[in-house]
């Protein structure tokens, strides 16, 4: 998603001259690296300074520039908490702040470079729109959105490097604010959002070796969250599957549960999503998703048992 990021902004902001980059200790590469050396006046590396980068991109939204600031999920959100909160939802600023690698990406890092929580802390705050593409197609849509449409502050969780698409001819388009159907299926839904939306696929292909057709959606836009679309789905699936590399509290778990209640869903919902707590697993993504019952063989073996009973 890093390469497909950097590209974006770079034609984006070859045709729109509004269009700055502040980075927070991020060596650019690639199409970023030429961001910078083509348009210097617009590419800013604020250092080890997040606070002040969101600052100075607060104060550069309200000069009419269309600010994209990009570091590391935690230090993207976390550190600078204050100045989102303050700086720009409160004066409702067009400012994207690009998260990369969030969820359980930096495993190898610990939990200080982890942003299991991040959705349910941004969800709460005024006016912060969230956007978490499943893809780099996705996020080429969202950094479209966020450069030329947008009118309110957006969180953007993404992922790293190596993510391939998953768009095909039965896909949707993508719209800010609306579920987005994947691929078609008949006898059980699942909704995801982000890089973890392979783990999805791969339920998917296993359901139908056992002649069950899946129906899967990217829940892109986290807030607003597509409610409407959502009731459609209740009626229409009696057996939802959620996938999430984020809390169970919070997050699209959270979202879906709370909406069934509202709706009295008499169906069946199998939630999967990241342990309330600190693993302290100083290995990879897959050890430490493992660690949190998030390993495709642990989801199938309880869809298994809530779906198919066996």
């Amino acid at each position: 998603m890093r390469d497909k990021l950097a590209k974006t902004l770079f034609f984006k902001g070859s045709k729109n001259k509004k269009i700055i980059v502040l980075v927070a200790d991020i060596s650019p590469d690639g199409k970023m690296s030429e961001f910078q050396k083509k348009y210097p006046e617009r590419f800013l590396n604020i250092g080890v300074a997040e606070q002040s980068m969101i600052g100075m991109s607060a104060g550069l939204a309200m000069n009419g520039f269309r600010p994209f600031v990009y570091t590391i999920s935690t230090f993207a959100l976390y550190r600078p908490f204050e100045m989102i909160r303050t700086d720009l939802c409160y004066q409702k600023l067009p400012v994207c702040v690009i998260g990369m690698g969030a969820g359980t990406i930096y495993a190898s890092l610990g939990a200080t470079h982890l942003t299991q929580e991040d959705i349910s802390i941004a969800r709460s705050v005024p006016n912060l729109q969230i956007i978490s593409p499943c893809d780099p197609f996705e996020l080429k849509q969202a950094i479209n959105f966020c450069a030329d449409k947008s009118k309110n502050p957006t969180y953007l969780r993404i992922g790293k490097k190596g993510e391939k698409n998953f768009n095909f001819k039965e896909s949707e388009i993508w719209k800010f604010g609306k579920l987005r159907k994947i691929v078609k299926g008949i006898d059980i839904c699942i909704l995801t959002y982000g890089p973890i939306i392979e783990k999805a696929f791969e339920i998917r292909e296993y359901l139908k070796k056992q002649d069950i057709t899946s129906e899967i959606y990217s829940c892109h836009t986290l807030k607003p969250f597509d409610e409407q679309r959502l009731k459609n789905i209740f009626k229409k699936f009696s057996k939802v599957i959620i996938i999430e590399d984020h809390s169970e509290i919070g997050g699209l778990a959270s979202i879906v549960k709370t909406n069934a209640y509202e709706a009295r869903y008499q169906g069946s919902i199998a939630s999967f999503s990241l342990k309330d707590e600190f693993i302290k697993c100083y290995s990879s993504q897959k050890d430490l998703q493992e660690r949190h019952g998030l390993s495709t063989k642990q989801i199938i073996k309880k869809i298994k048992k809530i779906f198919i009973n066996e």
